[in-house]
């Protein structure tokens, strides 16, 4: 495979409703059928009119900003100082949800495309219609990335190829078969795009000729397949982020056994990971001999019939008022290490006749 980079000069400043395909098709008589367009958001936010006026400086600028991005947030991915990493209604997420205030005058703001996939399937079929053209859109715009200094261009919209490259079920030169390899080819197209195109060249449209043969007869699923599904993400927070949601995850845990039978071994790693931070003196124990629980559980005031592990929870003595609120920290503390091994338990009065102060039902 040969493939070429080609600059497209000459399309000049884009004003709320020019016309693209045209404006494009202008500059590159020379397009195609199965070239790449690989087009800069920016240029297609300015044609939809996404724009908001901002006073040129000053702390009303930032104030505005901010209203700006909290219409734009979904949900805040992670924060620090002044960055906000967020997600945003398509399901990007980026650095300030793609708002941009280069390129453009000092009164005004740039917001994503309303919808990128869209705005592709539109400029594909103008350069059809007009030119007779056909050729495959990516819509592109930087970003960065997490674990790595510097930015890259990926792709926030495509017509007229897969966003996807599935290599699962092929088999490599050394006979192994594939089977996770999804490669994002057309992040890699914006990526290539971007080094002709630059920051500050005005060129905001590139071509690349050579990897297509020949564009989807359709227009193909969009960039909306890149966005992992957040039940799959395990990146969702950021660090502080995360952080935060388990403390207030372990400041209202339910008080509830799960439905299935708890490890023995993961709970006695929850022991010993709270044993450095409880009071001195409290004991917590868990049963793991068969008979001895048989005869433990009928006597527990309360206990659920599918729970099926056991934790015998006893203060130090003597026992005063503080130390009893000392002790009642030290069991949320272990209920939050078991909770923290996808353990859940109900606190529970302790066994009748038995010198534990409390039953943690597994």
């Amino acid at each position: 495979m040969r493939l070429e980079i080609l600059p497209v000069p000459g399309i000049g400043h884009v004003t709320e409703g020019d016309d693209l395909a045209v404006l494009i098709g202008s500059a590159a008589p020379w397009l195609r059928d199965g070239d790449v367009l690989v087009v800069t958001s920016k240029i297609i936010s300015k044609a939809e009119g996404r724009l908001v006026d901002v006073p040129a400086d000053g702390p009303d600028r930032q104030a505005v900003r901010d209203e700006v991005l909290a219409a734009e947030t979904v949900r805040v991915v992670a924060s620090r100082g002044s960055t906000r990493i967020v997600q945003t209604r398509h399901g990007f997420v980026m650095a300030a949800a793609g708002i941009d205030a280069s390129n453009v005058d000092k009164t005004r703001l740039v917001l994503l495309p309303e919808d990128p996939d869209a705005s592709a399937r539109a400029l594909r079929a103008g350069l059809r219609d007009r030119y007779g053209v056909d050729v495959a859109v990516v819509v592109s715009d930087t970003m960065g990335r997490p674990w790595r200094n510097g930015l890259t261009d990926v792709a926030l919209g495509v017509a007229g190829m897969e966003a996807i490259r599935d290599h699962r079920g092929e088999v490599d030169p050394y006979g192994n078969e594939l089977v996770l390899t999804q490669m994002a080819v057309i992040d890699e197209l914006a990526a290539a795009g971007e080094l002709i195109k630059g920051k500050c060249d005005q060129m905001p449209v590139a071509v690349i000729r050579g990897y297509l043969t020949s564009p989807l007869s359709g227009d193909g699923e969009g960039a909306r397949v890149l966005v992992r599904d957040a039940s799959m993400d395990l990146f969702s927070l950021g660090t502080a982020e995360a952080r935060a949601a388990g403390l207030t995850a372990a400041a209202t845990l339910p008080d509830q056994p799960g439905e299935a039978a708890p490890d023995p071994a993961a709970v006695e790693l929850a022991i010993a990971s709270v044993t450095d931070v409880i009071a001195p003196g409290t004991v917590f124990t868990q049963v793991t001999d068969d008979e001895v629980r048989a005869a433990l559980i009928p006597i527990v005031p309360g206990w659920p019939a599918h729970a099926t592990g056991l934790v015998l929870c006893s203060p130090p003595t003597p026992v005063g008022p503080f130390q009893l609120v000392r002790f009642g920290t030290d069991v949320q503390r272990l209920r939050t290490a078991l909770a923290a091994a996808d353990v859940p338990t109900r606190l529970l009065p302790p066994p009748n006749g038995t010198t534990a102060a409390a039953t943690l039902a597994l």
